[in-house]
């Protein structure tokens, strides 16, 4: 066996792959009800391009029976990280899988690069802390237009997607806050280190993560919200993987809704007529076990109408975003996201909703690449619609 490098974060979920994976082709359905659900496997139909081909690349490459060339890239980056595998999976390994992934890309970079047009999420945060490569806000404006103060109990981590793609999103989100009456502020943000990570880029990852948490708390904050699934996993489960301890406690922007749903504190005072469909994004069902608590929000907004799509919770079929995929291998994304389009017009809705902004944004783009007639909206943005009342 070819020994890991001591800096390899996680190396020894590399070893699982030595004796754990027997190739019984569990990861390639949904246990079950078998389905197809990854969207790597069923694109390009090779072993190497499924969850096992993957385990076997990494005993492969350590054992020294694969040399590290450029034929390996695309069967190590082209996966969105879903973690459809990991649901299906009924061995020992099965919760590690997408980090078994993530350590092999780490390798991959070290050795022959990550996919093309990946590394430019390293290079964009290196130039302007954010992996668009758009000009930094250290959100200063939004903090005078919405009258926010420097030193508060909460912080909304915005993202790099809502701030940047999705701002929509982001003014949703901030005004239900300032409706809900919670004492929270901004800080200036470096991106939450999630793009790097799920491409095995690790140069910046522990220098953002400290940045991150020395601003938030220099405004004295001890929880932190966001509307991004991707930040809100990252943040939790990341963040305590990389060593770096933030001490905060962090709530997706749903989970302090149902909060005041459930303390009688919001009510609302106007309905939303049209049929929805949800979809359920990847880092906040498989990766976080958060399923059940948007469609109970759905369903509590007047006159809203929740039709769920054949494949849901954690059987959803991703909306080709993750892993890297939306920059490295752009048009196969959009492909992706369209079989969930066509999933989501078999049951009649007229809007498709997430809780994601990295999966707004493709399913957006599938919606207009494909000529779809939705209305592709977040929850948060559903919330702005709809008249509330909160009750302090």
């Amino acid at each position: 066996m070819v020994e890991i490098d001591e800096k390899v974060m996680n190396k020894e979920v590399l070893e699982m792959a030595f004796d754990r994976c027997i190739k019984c082709s569990t990861c390639k359905y949904s246990y079950k009800n078998f389905e197809k659900s990854c969207p790597s496997g069923e694109k390009f139909l090779f072993e190497s391009y499924w969850a096992s081909g993957r385990i076997r690349i990494i005993r492969g490459v350590l054992n020294g029976e694969l040399d590290w060339t450029d034929e390996l890239i695309d069967p190590i980056f082209a996966c969105t990280t879903c973690g459809a595998c990991m649901d299906s999976c009924q061995a020992p390994h099965a919760d590690y899988i997408v980090e078994m992934i993530e350590t092999l890309r780490e390798l991959a970079v070290q050795h022959i690069g990550p996919a093309k047009n990946q590394q430019f999420l390293v290079s964009r945060c290196e130039e302007s802390c954010n992996p668009y490569g758009e000009p930094n806000s250290d959100n200063e404006d939004l903090k005078k237009k919405y009258n926010l103060p420097d030193k508060a109990e909460w912080v909304y981590f915005i993202g790099c997607t809502s701030n940047y793609r999705q701002q929509s999103l982001r003014d949703a989100t901030l005004r239900f806050l300032k409706k809900a009456k919670i004492d929270f502020t901004l800080v200036d943000e470096h991106c939450c280190t999630s793009p790097m990570i799920r491409t095995g880029q690790l140069s910046i990852v522990k220098d953002y993560m400290n940045y991150n948490i020395a601003q938030i708390k220099n405004t004295g904050a001890k929880k932190v919200i966001t509307s991004c699934a991707g930040c809100y996993k990252t943040l939790i489960n990341d963040f305590e993987r990389f060593g770096e301890e933030m001490g905060l406690e962090i709530y997706h922007s749903l989970e302090l809704v149902k909060q005041l749903l459930d303390k009688k504190k919001l009510k609302f005072k106007s309905g939303y007529n049209k049929t929805v469909t949800y979809h359920d994004p990847c880092h906040l069902g498989r990766h976080m076990g958060i399923y059940e608590l948007p469609r109970e929000i759905y369903k509590q907004i007047p006159d809203l109408k929740l039709v769920e799509m054949k494949r849901n919770r954690n059987f959803s079929w991703c909306c080709g975003a993750g892993g890297g995929v939306k920059i490295g291998y752009p048009d196969w994304a959009i492909e992706i996201s369209k079989e969930r389009l066509e999933e989501a017009k078999e049951t009649g809705a007229t809007v498709i909703t997430s809780t994601c902004p990295f999966c707004k944004t493709n399913l957006t783009d599938a919606n207009e690449a494909y000529n779809f007639d939705f209305e592709v909206l977040d929850l948060m943005e559903i919330l702005d619609k709809v008249e509330i009342e909160i009750e302090v």
